[in-house]
């Protein structure tokens, strides 16, 4: 019983991580109608941007505002120099364009920060465990995270439900020739939700550096789990990114814990161990397409 509410903590904790790369890269999407391969690099920026300033000054609150503004502004610069030219383009043209910046990233960063992986210890306010039950204790640090997914979930639905912003946001995606129209400069709003999503990129960095490897080529595997999340929530809904989230997050946390176990009772451990390996990796895959057969449009997708 303690490992299993151990994995849906971890669950909750790889979600919360997911939802922060989910939701810039579903607003993206399906706002702003780009395909955007370069956003798993402003994830990649924010984590060396944080793991630089906390190996520099000592700081980790340091670290997430070096992560903060490192991915942001990478974001918004992107968006003014390359993406604004490709709103009208067909989607072809902006795979190949931001896969392009894709690989500039990976090299721009390798040139800034070398490429010998960077080593980010866990801050020392957030060292130690916290006891949820008798005998059960689990990390400081994973529980701040959940927490601060959790902040952030409910201060993107407020942006988005409950301000003129956010109102401009929902209007740009159901029609913005109408929204150019009434006056309002779709191109800073466009910049403005790109520069969104690169910042959430920047946190998910930080959230990701002291407990995963900070290296070169990080974004591209996270991507492909954050379109797959952004599939199964629906694209374009904030809502359907955290519930994508968190059930990729609990069926791949849940997966790499039990499944060895249940398949050591039926094989030898030299068969098992591999079988188990692949079966965990291609369980959220397995998820989407169960989901996309009940659910063509996502688990809740954006109304327009």
């Amino acid at each position: 019983m303690t490992l299993l509410f151990e994995q849906l903590l971890n669950g909750l904790q790889f979600g919360a991580m997911l939802f922060m790369l989910a939701a810039g890269l579903t607003l993206i999407f399906g706002i702003m109608g780009v395909v955007n391969l370069t956003h798993g690099s402003f994830y990649m920026v924010g984590a060396y941007c944080a793991a630089y300033a906390i190996g520099t000054t000592g700081s980790f609150l340091a670290g997430v505002l070096a992560a903060l503004l490192g991915a942001g502004l990478y974001g918004i610069s992107v968006e003014v120099v390359v993406i604004r030219k490709l709103y009208k383009r067909d989607h072809l043209y902006q795979v190949l364009a931001t896969f392009g910046l894709l690989l500039f990233s990976n090299e721009a960063v390798s040139l800034i920060f070398g490429r010998r992986p960077p080593l980010v210890g866990i801050p020392t306010f957030l060292e130690g465990a916290v006891t949820l039950a008798p005998g059960f204790q689990y990390p400081l640090i994973r529980l701040s995270f959940i927490a601060i997914g959790a902040l952030v979930a409910v201060g993107l639905w407020w942006l988005v439900n409950r301000t003129r912003i956010g109102m401009l946001i929902r209007a740009g995606a159901d029609d913005r020739e109408m929204v150019d129209a009434l006056g309002v400069d779709i191109r800073k709003l466009y910049t403005l939700v790109f520069g969104l999503g690169a910042l959430l990129c920047g946190l998910a960095g930080v959230m990701a550096a002291p407990l995963l490897a900070v290296e070169i080529g990080m974004g591209e595997r996270i991507l492909i789990t954050t379109f797959v999340v952004i599939v199964i929530g629906g694209v374009g809904s904030v809502r359907g990114a955290l519930a994508g989230a968190l059930l990729v997050g609990m069926v791949d946390s849940l997966g790499r814990a039990f499944l060895p176990q249940l398949l050591s009772t039926m094989f030898s451990p030299a068969t098992a161990d591999p079988l188990a390996a692949g079966l965990a990796s291609a369980s959220i895959y397995v998820l989407m397409a169960i989901v996309l057969i009940a659910k063509p449009g996502g688990l809740f997708p954006a109304r327009g």
